[in-house]
């Protein structure tokens, strides 16, 4: 038994690079298929969106002289060729995946509508969406909450290499306590960074709960979906 029958899962950009430092990690792919390709064969719907900070993010662009909207176009694109990877990985474990972008771009992936999606998740497909909100200062954080929303997610599942959120970056500070709930609330009161602020606010507004857990140890996302406490839970007041 899950605990959520339809999910929006955040995969982190950089996760997929691995040890490798740039790019993508056949090993990292290989694991987050595995564990996606469980969840769907326990009956759970999976609509994906994947960073793309592992090959290009539009404000490392802005920062050497980019223009801030074509860098973020390009950080886009860079979304894209992770959703196809992640295709392909899932397709080796035997799971139907279907790529939607929100920028035309066929045959590379069909254009994104909310109806398409439905019907692909419906029928048993894994769903990435890839090309972000397809605008420009709008970060993939954003983008996952906004198709959390429009697909009707039970939840927004943010896996990281993180476990949760904490007091402050755990990478930084060795003192740093996780939290294994919190309100919406007391993550505004106390600044604590979840996910960016537009992102943030559109699931409270929506009342999309968010859960934030290391989605780099294999069977935690499975481990999720069946209710136990890991991670940190963010919930309504």
């Amino acid at each position: 038994m899950t605990k959520y029958q339809r999910i929006l899962l955040k995969l982190s950009g950089e996760s997929l690079q691995g040890s490798c430092g740039y790019g993508l990690s056949t090993d990292v792919l290989r694991s987050y298929a595995a564990q996606i390709a469980a969840a769907v064969r326990s009956g759970v719907q999976v609509g994906i969106v994947i960073g793309g900070g592992n090959i290009f993010r539009g404000l490392q662009g802005a920062g050497r002289g980019f223009d801030r909207v074509r860098g973020d176009q390009m950080g886009m694109l860079a979304t894209v060729i992770n959703s196809l990877a992640l295709q392909s990985a899932l397709e080796q474990q035997g799971v139907r995946a279907r790529v939607l972008t929100s920028i035309r771009m066929e045959p590379i992936g069909e254009y994104y509508s909310k109806a398409r999606a439905l019907e692909c998740l419906e029928a048993g497909e894994v769903v990435i969406i890839g090309g972000g909100t397809s605008n420009p200062y709008f970060s993939t954080d954003s983008a996952s909450a906004l198709r959390g929303i429009e697909i009707e997610a039970d939840v927004l599942l943010k896996g990281t290499r993180v476990d949760g959120v904490y007091t402050a970056d755990p990478e930084k500070d060795p003192a740093a306590v996780r939290f294994d709930e919190i309100t919406f609330g007391e993550v505004y009161r106390l600044n604590l960074k979840v996910m960016d602020m537009t992102a943030f606010t559109l699931c409270r507004e929506n009342g999309l709960e968010i859960v934030v857990f290391d989605m780099d140890t294999p069977g935690n996302l499975e481990r999720v979906l069946a209710g136990e406490r890991i991670g940190t839970r963010v919930k309504m007041e």
